[in-house]
């Protein structure tokens, strides 16, 4: 059955992600760093890849000063050069992007010239770069930019999630057709896993968690507001 095949494969990339735990504690770290010292952590990503920055951004059990770099064209213009620049710089002048901040660039080709350049452009402010991307898909294709770079090859840190090339994880019997897609599950799981590593070190160094409670709890919203005021001026969401 397809359902059972889509299981199993999707509980064997799970499994994959422990190759991942050193370069996830190496960012947890960078995250706590720049919590600590007062900054804030950005997420981009382009097409369905939005969905893993909006896992961790004003949500319960989320980090407060997480944001969501927010794209108005919903990935219709991710193969435009240049596009990143203008988005970034508006980004920059409502909520802030300082040197010494992380970003996660999320992205499962790696391959499209928005992904690319938002990481070529957060290096530039100095910031500190993480790649959320699958190798076996990126290194399969050619970069639509006009450096040829790709994401991987770009950023400080990359975390692969092991997904297949093509992303679709399943092959339908009688058909050519594959489905049952597998970076949006992986995804995250690993940005959850990277946040909770930097939760951890931040307890260990004696830091409060800005962590925000679901709003539907009693009591959360007063919780959440006090929070929420720190931050208020940079946030994005």
């Amino acid at each position: 059955m397809l359902h059972e095949e889509y299981l199993k494969r999707v509980q064997e990339l799970l499994g994959s992600s422990r190759d991942q735990f050193d370069t996830i504690g190496a960012v947890g770290a960078e995250i706590a760093r720049t919590i600590m010292a007062g900054g804030m952590v950005h997420a981009f990503g382009s097409g369905h890849s939005d969905m893993i920055a909006r896992e961790v951004s004003g949500r319960a059990g989320g980090l407060v000063p997480v944001n969501r770099i927010a794209d108005p064209m919903l990935g219709k213009a991710e193969r435009v050069e240049g596009y990143a620049s203008v988005l970034l710089k508006e980004y920059e002048r409502a909520h802030g992007l300082n040197a010494g901040e992380v970003i996660i660039i999320i992205s499962n080709s790696g391959r499209n010239a928005l992904p690319v350049e938002i990481c070529m452009e957060a290096k530039h402010k100095g910031l500190t770069t993480v790649a959320l991307t699958s190798l076996a898909y990126s290194k399969q294709v050619s970069s639509r930019h006009s450096s040829g770079k790709k994401l991987y090859e770009l950023a400080d840190y990359v975390i692969d999630n092991g997904v297949d090339f093509g992303d679709a994880l399943v092959g339908v019997p009688g058909t050519e057709i594959r489905s049952g897609a597998g970076s949006t599950i992986m995804g995250s799981l690993l940005i959850n896993m990277i946040m909770l590593a930097a939760m951890e070190i931040m307890v260990q160094a004696g830091h409060e968690l800005p962590v925000l409670k679901s709003m539907n709890m009693d009591n959360a919203d007063e919780y959440n507001e006090k929070l929420i005021e720190r931050y208020r001026w940079r946030l994005s969401w």
